[in-house]
């Protein structure tokens, strides 16, 4: 490989350009254009626009993907993760335009991205496993089936994604049909496919991984696990390496399971073999992620290896540099850094980060898609950074952490910061009266209130707009924030042609006004029902002046690829003031309820 294609943005993107130059290839970055000035675009040896603000017009356009490596000149494509990274058919249209591409072949994507035929094949090789519906589920009637043979609770989730997007669990019978639609709904929109399964779902379980690479050559290594408990919404927030209080018996169980799954698919590269765990020592095989992980620096600070340089030797034919599990070296922490305000359960909150003063010191990383002036768009992920903190035992991983957690400072937008500094205080996550920590502790068992951000405006960067131009007698097209053209148009009318206008960000962001409805301060106003975060509304689940009850559902909102109900805090009749399918900022007016 001489020049690698990085599919990705923020802090992924980043990571893998610092792999490319410590390598030794060279770099091209994409960017959707609320990214023009972003870290990952500007550190890239190139970078070329995706032109289009949300997801499906930019990161998961495979044709416009493959046709900035044909332009950029680049021999390989590295998917990051998200987006189209556990995608095969994005894989095959690489390998087809000629192209190396740095994952495992698209069949083992398949068969393992596949949830289904991943637990078939888990089946095959004696991994344990909990109770699921043979193959995608047709409709809600079919997962209400389910429901009654098997009891409840049970896990609706994505048959081709992960992260927690499109995973809904459901406690009820009445909720069934809600909760699939929204599995359905969120899957489609961050995957590109709305195909669900179901299974059993254990209740309070640690969640424990294997982190495997595998070789071209047929060797297949586990690295290490890690345990990645501490989750709101199904997604993680605090992730570890080595798992902690594993019997011995269980860690090798976990390790073989992980290395037979691998094995059987024929896999290469970096995956992720996941793995519940219950109260009771019970395992059960959960799924593989068939590609790289958001927690893999904690398997790099406990392994001593590079993944991201391994999966470049492995796409170069290369042999693995470790063979066999390595003993841990010490004890390793991620804390991931979103935009979240932790006050209102932990809502998305994007907008401009005015501070970022990251922490330092010894045992301390960080890995950032932002910088001070950085915009986080309301339509991609919330995470901006990861922390990773590391000790030679886990009591100092703690204490470092403590200390670089009281260090970090971000201002602009609400972060989860303070969510992280309290749960280092909790005896059940520090394990001073046992670890106590589950995948849905956070809702269950954490009774700590903190305190909700101050609201903000959000920071929405301008559209692009394209004007022709002249370069040294070549046409060109040149895309610019819609404020500077217009700036640069009002100035030539007053004899400055050329000039930009001074009140213009340097980053082309500007700050939002109100998409929809109004805003009115009127803190006893308690007929209006307002936005809790900027986002899409994506539905009214209420027709126009129909009555509602208490906690009733109304609309749904979509922001950072994750969706959030809306509900009545009054009975009365509802005056809807937003239209479907709008963006609404955080605070503004949605409806009234009289």
């Amino acid at each position: 490989m001489k020049k690698v294609l990085i599919a990705n943005r923020g802090e992924i993107a980043v990571r893998i350009i610092r792999a490319c130059a410590d390598y030794g290839v060279r770099s091209v970055a994409v960017y959707a254009d609320p990214d023009i000035d972003a870290p990952h675009a500007r550190l890239a040896d190139e970078a070329y626009g995706l032109a289009g603000h949300r997801p499906v017009d930019t990161y998961l356009r495979i044709d416009k993907l493959i046709d900035v490596a044909r332009r950029s000149g680049a021999d390989a494509v590295h998917p990051g993760y998200g987006f189209l990274s556990e995608n095969a058919a994005f894989a095959r249209a690489v390998l087809d335009a000629g192209l190396t591409w740095i994952g495992p072949p698209p069949q083992a994507i398949e068969q393992l991205g596949d949830k289904v035929s991943a637990r078939r094949l888990a089946l095959e090789v004696g991994a344990p496993l909990v109770a699921g519906s043979p193959g995608p589920v047709a409709d809600a009637d079919e997962v209400l089936a389910f429901a009654r043979q098997h009891g409840l609770p049970i896990a609706i989730k994505a048959a081709f994604g992960g992260g927690g997007r499109g995973m809904k669990v459901v406690w009820k019978l009445e909720e069934v049909a809600e909760h699939f639609a929204s599995a359905v709904r969120e899957a489609t929109a961050a995957f590109g496919r709305g195909e669900c399964f179901v299974e059993q779902f254990l209740d309070r379980p640690r969640h424990v991984e294997a982190q495997v690479m595998a070789d071209t050559l047929g060797q297949v290594v586990v690295l290490g696990t890690r345990d990645c408990s501490l989750q709101r919404r199904n997604q993680k927030l605090v992730e570890e390496a080595p798992a902690p209080f594993l019997t011995d018996e269980q860690r090798q169980r976990i390790h073989q399971a992980a290395k037979d799954v691998c094995q059987r698919a024929g896999y290469v590269g970096a995956g992720t073999v996941e793995f519940l765990l219950s109260a009771s020592g019970a395992i059960s095989f959960l799924e593989v992620n068939t590609r790289l992980q958001v927690e893999h620096p904690v398997t790099e600070e406990t392994c001593g290896l590079d993944l991201v340089v391994e999966q470049l030797r492995i796409a170069d034919g290369l042999p693995l540099t470790l063979t066999e599990t390595p003993v841990p070296r010490g004890h390793s922490i991620e804390f991931r850094i979103n935009a979240e305000d932790v006050g209102r359960g932990f809502l998305p909150a994007p907008g401009a980060v005015h501070v970022f003063e990251p922490p330092s010191g010894p045992g301390v990383r960080v890995d950032s898609g932002v910088v001070a002036g950085s915009a986080v768009a309301p339509a991609f992920d919330s995470l901006m950074a990861k922390l990773i903190v590391t000790g030679a035992t886990r009591g100092q991983a703690l204490a470092r952490a403590r200390r670089a957690l009281a260090e970090f400072r971000i201002e602009g937008v609400p972060t989860v910061l303070p969510f992280h500094r309290e749960v280092l205080r909790h005896a059940d996550f520090t394990a001073t009266n046992g670890f106590k920590v589950h995948t849905r502790w956070i809702e269950t068992d954490f009774a700590t209130d903190l305190a909700a951000a101050t609201r903000v405006e959000p920071c929405t960067p301008e559209p692009l707009q394209q004007v022709s131009i002249e370069l040294d007698g070549r046409r060109v097209r040149l895309g610019l924030p819609a404020g500077w053209l217009q700036g640069w148009a009002s100035a030539g009318r007053h004899g400055a042609a050329g000039a930009f206008p001074a009140d213009v960000p340097a980053d082309g962001a500007g700050v939002a006004g109100l998409a929809s409805g109004e805003r009115p301060d009127d803190p006893h106003d308690d007929t209006a029902v307002r936005s809790p975060m900027t986002g899409l509304l994506q539905a009214w689940k209420v027709e126009e002046g129909a009555s509602v009850e208490p906690g009733q559902l109304i609309a749904v909102l979509e922001a950072m690829k994750m969706e959030t109900q809306v509900v009545a805090h009054k009975a009365g009749r509802i005056g809807r003031l937003a239209e479907a399918g709008t963006q609404v900022s955080s605070g503004s007016l949605l409806a009234r309820i009289t």
